[in-house]
């Protein structure tokens, strides 16, 4: 079946974000500044240019951690000080007798960037939303941030999500029909929206001319237990975790992950040596042409240091439209699928298995045994099963398509 290309500009964009039946913001901010492309935008005709490296050779070791058992934590039986959204001890354990705090963060217009809170987050989803932009659901638990955001509204994915990590839900409204999905999760006894909480939990500020809303996630939590909440440690079995390096990736280059949604949003992932991380890089431009992607280096404005997560995640699952106007995305996520994780520059073919509607995504071998994330941060790009997937010679490029 044919896909609609959808490009709109600021203007459509914007009214079809006025659309939620429940955002109220005393400025509303434009979505883009620029001219948007759906999915369906044209194929890349080139690979962006990267400095130049030393000759491809195989990643470094980490350093070994004195303190961490070489057969890892997970997927049950975490001890009452590790984390189990990232297997790392956490400084207080007492932050873990709580529910993680999901957060709804923008990624456009590109004044919200650089976003602040995110390098605290355990977990980060990113995923396609309308228009050809995408937004986070960032999950916070081992950490706190005094500030994250911009928060913006939930779309149909997020009711995935919430029942997942039975977490607080902190988002600014969304369209009726959202809404609609995300109450039948069961957990809209714990969304937390801006008129019912005040400063400093949600606090507004002005920046780039614009009201942006912000959420400090103690005080989010603290909120939630004066409201009588239950607001007490959640089973967040599943994920299981190894610092040793896994035998079994895919032969070629996993020290660069590209990720394009479209035109206007589109991200490159870069492993660092130095510090077993990789590095986020977000577009600056417009590509239009689909022959130039532009990049730049994305930090907190926090700490003002880069965002970086030890693992890479490409989760592969159904893409479809809900409606096409105004544009609503449905990404399906049942039981299981297929996928590709990226640690210590390598890359696996992976199994990703959603036992149930409260069971925490996981990886698996071929086999069925548990893949190990390699303790610490997590993000998850969403795409496509139809996406279209190349492997470079500086690693793999994935490009989100529809049927």
């Amino acid at each position: 079946m044919k896909k609609v290309l959808f490009i709109l500009g600021f203007i459509a964009f914007s009214l079809a974000c006025q659309q939620t039946a429940f955002f109220t913001t005393p400025k509303a901010m434009p979505t883009s500044s620029l001219p948007t492309l759906s999915p369906g935008d044209a194929a890349l005709t080139s690979t962006p240019s990267l400095p130049e490296e030393p000759a491809a050779t195989e990643p470094p070791v980490p350093p070994a951690m004195p303190d961490y058992p070489p057969e890892g934590y997970g997927p049950t039986d975490f001890p009452v000080d590790v984390n189990p959204l990232t297997g790392l001890k956490v400084n207080n354990p007492q932050l873990l007798e709580r529910r993680p705090i999901m957060v709804k963060v923008s990624n456009l217009p590109r004044l919200v960037r650089p976003q602040s809170g995110l390098s605290f987050a355990d977990i980060v989803y990113e995923y396609y939303t309308e228009e050809g932009t995408t937004r986070f659901a960032a999950i916070f638990y081992g950490q706190d941030a005094a500030k994250v955001g911009s928060i913006r509204s939930g779309r149909l994915f997020d009711a995935h999500l919430i029942p997942m990590y039975k977490s607080l839900f902190v988002f600014g409204g969304a369209d009726q029909r959202i809404l609609d999905r995300l109450y039948s999760t069961g957990y809209a006894k714990y969304f937390v929206l801006e008129w019912y909480v005040s400063c400093p939990a949600m606090c507004r500020e002005p920046q780039g001319g614009y009201d942006m809303l912000f959420g400090n996630t103690q005080e989010l939590s603290a909120y939630a237990t004066r409201k009588g909440w239950q607001n007490g440690r959640q089973n967040l079995d599943g994920m299981s975790f190894q610092y040793q390096i896994p035998v079994g990736w895919v032969p070629g280059s996993g020290q660069h992950v590209y990720t394009r949604f479209s035109s206007v949003i589109y991200n490159r992932w870069d492993y660092d040596p130095a510090s077993g991380k990789y590095i986020r890089f977000s577009e600056t431009e417009n590509d239009l042409d689909a022959n130039k992607e532009v990049y730049g280096q994305l930090t907190d404005a926090t700490t003002g240091l880069p965002i970086m997560a030890d693992n890479v995640v490409m989760i592969l699952t159904p893409h479809e439209y809900y409606l096409l106007t105004p544009e609503i995305v449905d990404i399906k996520l049942g039981q299981s699928g297929t996928g590709y994780a990226f640690r210590d520059g390598h890359v696996y073919q992976v199994n990703w298995q959603h036992a149930g509607k409260e069971s925490v995504l996981t990886l698996t071998n071929s086999d069925g045994s548990p893949f190990p994330f390699k303790p610490g941060t997590t993000w998850f790009e969403m795409m496509g099963t139809t996406s279209v997937i190349e492997q470079l010679e500086d690693g793999w490029r994935f490009r989100l398509r529809f049927p």
